[in-house]
């Protein structure tokens, strides 16, 4: 016997794997669920929040078109009253209900098309606001014409205007200029987001009417007139006016209403507009 043969003899014999069949038919049984299942929900990106309307070109507007590197072609003007400008060469241009982008593009396209230029790269600005514009009165900080060059809401126009100084009343009313139709929105809680906010159009109006008065006299601090808030009892009217005097009863208070005698009342007691409030003397 030689070494080949006993290694042969000894050696363990290779299995045989035999791969495990799957039945096309089985196989196609198994995977029908997944071709029904629902695909997991892609996270789609959040929609980009709303940009504040772009201002619209009008008449009066004072504005300058800039053509880089052919300074022939720059001009600075103002709107006509037929919302046209005039340009070197390419001639009348519309302007009115334009951007300063949607202006450019249409200085650009005039440029091309008339073979003055081939690829000019155009921008406008605005150096004067004149056409668009909110009026606001009465008893703000600024009062007078805020342009709509930025955002139209109503928080924020009272703002650009030094807010309602504090003779001012709460109610702001604004009158459209569309219909001519008012509405009166108070201030403290529009900042507060208690009541919504409101967009503004071109030629609305605002105004803050004097603020109503009660009248505080007696042992007092500081007597005289103080602007009437919405629920405002006496004891707030006296705690605005310093407190009661040293001579003075924070229990004795009278009130006169209107035409009405004075009575007494109790500090708890709302007041209304014109309300004459008298804080008497303590006995000594």
């Amino acid at each position: 016997m030689t070494i080949h043969d006993a290694v042969s003899k000894t050696a363990p014999r290779p299995m045989s794997i035999k791969p495990v069949g799957i039945r096309p038919a089985r196989l196609a049984l198994a995977l029908l669920p997944l071709a029904f299942a629902p695909l997991p929900l892609l996270a789609q990106p959040a929609p980009p929040p709303e940009a504040a309307a772009a201002y619209m070109l009008g008449p009066n507007d004072s504005i300058t078109v800039l053509v880089y590197g052919q300074n022939e072609f720059n001009v600075q003007t103002r709107i006509k009253p037929d919302g046209s400008i005039v340009m070197p060469l390419i001639g009348r241009v519309e302007a009115q209900g334009k951007t300063v982008i949607t202006l450019a593009d249409e200085v650009t396209k005039r440029l091309v098309d008339g073979n003055f230029l081939k690829d000019p790269i155009v921008n406008v600005e605005i150096n004067e606001y004149n056409s668009r514009y909110v009026r606001v009165a009465g008893k703000v900080g600024s009062p007078g014409l805020v342009p709509l060059d930025r955002s139209r809401h109503l928080l924020d126009i009272l703002l650009r205007s030094g807010w309602v100084r504090p003779e001012g009343s709460q109610y702001i009313t604004i009158r459209r200029a569309a219909d001519g139709s008012e509405l009166k929105i108070n201030s403290e809680e529009l900042a507060r987001g208690d009541t919504a906010d409101i967009t503004l159009n071109a030629g609305d109006t605002l105004f803050v009417a004097d603020a109503e008065l009660v009248y505080l006299t007696g042992a007092v601090a500081r007597p005289g007139g103080y602007p009437l808030k919405p629920g405002m009892t006496i004891a707030d009217v006296i705690a605005q006016a310093g407190g009661v005097g040293p001579t003075g009863s924070s229990g004795k208070v009278g009130l006169k209403r209107g035409d009405e005698k004075e009575v007494s009342v109790d500090p708890t007691t709302k007041l209304e507009p014109g309300d004459i409030v008298n804080i008497r003397e303590r006995l000594f």
